[in-house]
């Protein structure tokens, strides 16, 4: 009995380590702007990186520790031409000047002891329907004083016209 249940703890123990990389993170960005996608790992001897996009996964970067290559890959009709970089320390991946077309699934798989595979939802917004929260209020703001000068003009414009009536009355 006493031997089923460590048996069991390590075994929940271990459905615990692994479970991360099966969720899918996701990153938002504003087209235009860089994101770095980390592997929270520091490259080891021997480690094989493979980051990948989309179904069916196509290959955009790898990195082999053992023969020191540091690959980025020029497919899909040269969507990321010129646009992404790898850290030599980490692994990690950084697209630059983002754009929408480069939303979607992102994978990279760590080969050393263990393989590991995490997954990624890049998501690109386009910048110029988007704003921050500062830029919003701001808009809001305007849009409300405006609201109120033109009240403002509606109500002097009766007044006027009342005015004039009462007058031509006399």
């Amino acid at each position: 009995m006493f031997d089923r249940f460590w048996f069991c703890l390590c075994l929940w123990h271990l459905v615990g380590v692994f479970a991360d990389s099966d969720a899918v993170k996701s990153v938002s960005v504003k087209e235009g702007d860089s994101v770095s996608v980390e592997t929270n790992t520091k490259l080891q001897t021997d480690d094989v990186i493979m980051w990948t996009f989309e179904h069916p996964e196509t290959l955009i970067a790898d990195i082999d520790t053992k023969h020191i290559t540091f690959s980025t890959y020029d497919v899909l009709d040269g969507r990321f031409r010129d646009r992404l970089k790898l850290d030599n320390q980490t692994g990690s991946l950084t697209i630059t000047n983002t754009r929408t077309t480069d939303s979607g699934l992102y994978g990279v798989t760590i080969r050393s002891r263990t393989d590991i595979t995490y997954r990624f939802n890049l998501i690109v917004s386009d910048s110029v329907h988007c704003c921050d929260s500062a830029e919003a209020v701001i808009r809001l703001v305007f849009t409300a004083l405006v609201g109120v000068a033109a009240a403002a003009a509606v109500v002097v414009l009766v007044y006027d016209i009342r005015s004039r009536r009462a007058e031509l009355d006399v």
